[in-house]
């Protein structure tokens, strides 16, 4: 008998775990009313900001009522033909700040009702549970994207109907890089909230890091680059950075008077989208290393 042979119930096991630890982790987050409060924050979101206050500042003609430009432009930007630009343009802040919250939530909720302990200690195996719970809060990003996709471009046509434009498709390549960039940012973030959520084992004190670090620290930080000679160095490789840069070479409008927060020109697209990865992986074997090696109680 061959050592792959030998080898092949173990690995077939291991994967029956994931794949089961996944569905029942899944299922956990489907009926967590957080899932879909914090979906639906974004999705409104996403329609005040790139429609609603566009909008009413295009219908009463004055554009000092929301981010300014011409009457012509702020058309543009709710039109399909701007969907690829609309869709990334709030990732990197908003979005990535409630994905971040939702995957602490997840882990650390887990910890604080005492599950996890169950799980780890009775369940399929710590790198199972951890790897299940991994994969659910990312297919629960995808799906995110997804919806986000189809509302954003169910809306561009209302307002292209209501405005009596003509339905120019948006670039398709384009349109299935800013997807693909929307995923990789916020799967990120999301990477980001289960470290920290594993790392205080609790949910509290892991959303306020997220939140601190998203909308406080980094911009601290990148402001004090602008003073401190090469601090801009290591300010341009923050999560933050990564993700706002890739954003900005998708065609967002970079953090600015009339630019989206959090939106930035610092890197180059295939920089940014390596740099995530990098942010990915990094977050995803620290969490693994720490539920694995540390206590549970």
């Amino acid at each position: 008998m061959t050592a792959s042979t030998q080898n092949a119930p173990a690995k077939t096991r291991a994967d029956n775990a994931l794949l089961s630890a996944t569905r029942a982790e899944l299922r956990r987050l489907v009926r967590w009313p957080a899932t879909w409060v914090l979906g639906g924050v974004w999705l409104t979101l996403q329609m005040l900001f790139a429609f609603a206050f566009p909008y009413i500042a295009y219908a009463t003609g004055d554009p000092d009522a929301f981010q300014g430009g011409p009457m012509d432009q702020i058309l543009d930007s709710m039109l399909p033909q701007s969907l690829p630009e609309t869709l990334i343009a709030g990732t990197p802040m908003f979005g990535g700040a409630i994905v971040l919250i939702f995957a602490a939530l997840a882990v650390g909720s887990a910890y604080s009702w005492g599950t996890w302990k169950t799980v780890l200690t009775q369940g399929p195996g710590r790198a199972a549970a951890t790897g299940g719970l991994a994969a659910a809060v990312g297919v629960c990003v995808a799906g995110l994207v997804a919806v986000s996709t189809a509302v954003t471009y169910g809306l561009s046509l209302l307002v292209a109907a209501v405005e009596s434009q003509e339905v120019v498709a948006p670039v398709w390549g384009d349109f299935a890089a800013s997807v693909a960039g929307s995923g990789l940012i916020l799967g990120m973030w999301a990477a980001a909230g289960l470290f920290l959520g594993a790392v205080t084992r609790g949910p509290a004190l892991s959303v306020g890091l997220g939140l601190l670090w998203t909308f406080a620290v980094e911009n601290l930080l990148r402001g004090a680059a602008a003073l401190i000679d090469g601090l801009s160095y290591a300010t341009d490789l923050l999560p933050g950075s990564g993700a706002g840069s890739l954003a900005g070479a998708l065609g967002a409008a970079s953090d600015g008077a009339d630019g989206t927060p959090g939106v930035l020109d610092v890197l180059t697209g295939p920089q940014a989208a390596v740099l995530l990865g990098v942010y990915i992986a990094v977050f995803l074997a620290l969490t693994f290393a720490l539920i694995r090696r540390r206590d549970v109680a």
